[in-house]
């Protein structure tokens, strides 16, 4: 989930990996829906290991991750909107009557499906999937699959971030002046929203796992032989609806771009409630930089892991529709009922250290897409770039070149830019200063996530590198920080 992010940037200089040097073959599916024979499609390759591990990891694990989820963010929902923000407050309340009862009570309390929630979800559902069809773009390629599929694209995210944007501050202008009503409406029923986003999201995730066994897109797909995990993962790599690349819409044109839009609307909110309070604006400013920064890298995104590894299931779709959302935007969710301000110059001092990170994290994720660009052919801090050339061959036997990046920030560890990241993640978290953990919900979590991905990032390269992955390893011996971890 981004960034992944959900949005995270991809895992080490293996961003570099799909230029690949052979011939590649286009994915049919990508043009014309499904592959010649699901017959051709591949079951989900699993490590040896014994059955109590199958049971824990592939199957206690996900239901207890699906089972939890959801409690996680509604929970945060109410510790913002009904516990001022505390940990504390809300602990005492689901303690008082029983924790499985005041949980209970506050799902009940929740109306799912409510007229408002559904209007706001499927009018919102229905304009990015108009803009991501009829916005027009250049034609992008992903990463060449296992089984030797190359997903095609159309980058056109940016403009439609950008209309989107612009329409709706139009919006918002529009209903304050001339009508009663106001786009922090979204914040008043969020709670409605989190729980019908929460429903329908199980109700994609179920006819993407039918679809995947059925009629999947790619020769990229197939079952563990687990149901529980074939639905928490996905059957499918890269699944198509009529021609709409399904992982996209989710993760880019719903999860990202509202995490983009609820992040106005609690800003809004904090300024009816409050008048200008500058904490709040600079947290919602530094997030705007980085989706806009997001956006217009997104081809780049196409290369990452939550795109080239994880397939579409409940991991990837309900947390884009729904974890995001409650998650993610979390910081900004406890800002809209706060009052306490900054003052400039520390403000001006978060904003200023918020930049330079969004910085270095763009420039290191442009280095990698130069070298990927001239296939090495570029200078990188005024020297040549210093390249592995790593061979590794598909599933169908055809052999493959890629190329990884040991010099420039990528020569400093092999995920260096976690660093920037994570400090812009504080950053415009750092405004609520620490009255309460809450806001710094987001942070932690994507701590947990981006050290969990180094490891993952180094089970995947090792098993399709081998040799080279060591010879990598090697010369950028740190996951992230030099000399620490």
């Amino acid at each position: 989930m981004r960034r992944h992010h959900a949005n995270e940037s991809s895992s080490g200089s293996v961003d570099c990996n799909s230029d690949d040097v052979s011939v590649r073959r286009e994915s049919v599916p990508a043009e014309n829906g499904r592959p010649e024979s699901a017959k051709t499609c591949s079951a989900v390759k699993t490590k040896s290991c014994g059955p109590i591990r199958q049971c824990l990891f592939r199957t206690l694990v996900p239901l207890f991750l699906m089972f939890f989820s959801p409690n996680l963010v509604v929970m945060l929902w109410y510790t913002a909107a009904k516990c001022s923000g505390s940990f504390f407050v809300l602990f005492d309340r689901l303690t008082s009557d029983g924790i499985y009862e005041g949980v209970t009570k506050i799902w009940l309390d929740i109306h799912i499906a409510s007229p408002l929630s559904v209007a706001v979800i499927v009018g919102y559902l229905l304009w990015a999937l108009v803009l991501m069809i009829v916005v027009p773009g250049p034609r992008s390629q992903g990463p060449v699959t296992p089984n030797g599929n190359v997903p095609i694209y159309k980058d056109n995210g940016f403009t439609c971030y950008a209309i989107t944007m612009v329409a709706f501050w139009t919006l918002a202008i529009g209903l304050k002046t001339f009508t009663p009503y106001s786009v922090t409406i979204v914040y008043d029923h969020f709670d409605e929203c989190l729980g019908t986003l929460t429903v329908f999201s199980h109700v994609l995730c179920f006819f993407l796992h039918l679809k995947g066994l059925v009629m999947p897109s790619t020769s990229d797909c197939g079952t563990s032989g687990n149901v529980v995990f074939d639905y928490y993962w996905g059957t499918e790599l890269y699944p198509r609806v009529f021609g709409v690349d399904v992982k996209v819409f989710t993760n880019c044109r719903f999860g990202m771009t509202v995490w983009a839009l609820l992040v106005c609307v609690f800003a809004l909110k904090n300024y009816e409630l409050h008048g200008f309070v500058d904490g709040p604006w600079v947290s919602a400013a530094l997030q705007l930089i980085y989706f806009t920064k997001f956006f217009w890298w997104e081809a780049g995104y196409m290369n990452t892991i939550d795109i080239m590894l994880d397939r579409a299931g409940f991991y990837i779709c309900w947390g884009c529709l729904a974890y995001i959302p409650g998650l993610y935007a979390s910081v900004s969710m406890y800002f809209a009922d706060q009052s306490a301000g900054l003052g400039w110059p520390l403000s001006l001092a978060i904003f200023s250290l918020g930049l330079l990170c969004c910085a270095v994290n763009y420039l290191a994720d442009k280095q990698k897409l130069d070298v990927r660009r001239t296939n090495g052919q570029c200078l990188v801090w005024g020297r040549r770039a210093e390249v592995i050339r790593a061979e590794y061959r598909l599933e169908n036997g055809q052999t493959k070149t890629s190329i990884l990046l040991v010099s420039g920030y990528w020569g400093i560890a092999r995920h260096f830019h976690y660093i920037p990241e994570l400090g812009l993640a504080f950053l415009w978290s750092s405004p609520a200063m620490f009255r309460h953990v809450m806001p710094y919900s987001y942070f932690i979590w994507l701590v947990i996530l981006l050290i969990h991905r180094t490891f993952r990032d180094d089970t995947k390269c090792s098993h399709k590198y081998g040799k080279y992955w060591d010879e990598y390893c090697r010369r950028v011996p740190y996951k992230i920080i030099p000399y620490l971890f």
